[in-house]
């Protein structure tokens, strides 16, 4: 179970990352995996990537490399995933683009005979 509202909101602040990371176009994949005991949402740009040296701040409150970002959005993005119970991972390449994928824990619940 998720909220979806919240888990929606998740989800723009990825895609909206990933369009402002491609100031002269690109292109903006989402892709969804099931694997056995998850659900990966897997967003995928062609964008400017992310400096290793960013790499660990990413997530925290109020970090941003733009001129008039608030450095909120991955924050909050970060706190709706893990109160889901799952986790986000980032790949990156500087001039290449960046890879967020969220995955989600399945339940699985028995059906009753």
């Amino acid at each position: 179970m998720i909220d979806k509202k919240r888990f929606a909101q998740a989800g723009l602040n990825i895609i909206y990352n990933g369009f402002q990371a491609m100031p002269q176009g690109g292109s903006l994949t989402l892709r969804l995996e099931e694997k056995e005991d998850y659900v990966c949402f897997i967003f995928k740009d062609t964008g400017i990537g992310i400096k290793k040296a960013d790499l660990k701040m990413l997530f925290d409150p109020f970090f941003t490399t733009r001129e008039k970002g608030t450095g909120l959005g991955l924050s909050i993005t970060y706190q709706i995933i893990a109160a889901h119970s799952g986790h986000i991972k980032v790949d990156t390449r500087e001039q290449k683009g960046s890879v967020f994928t969220v995955s989600l824990p399945v339940v699985k619940t028995k059906k009753e005979v």
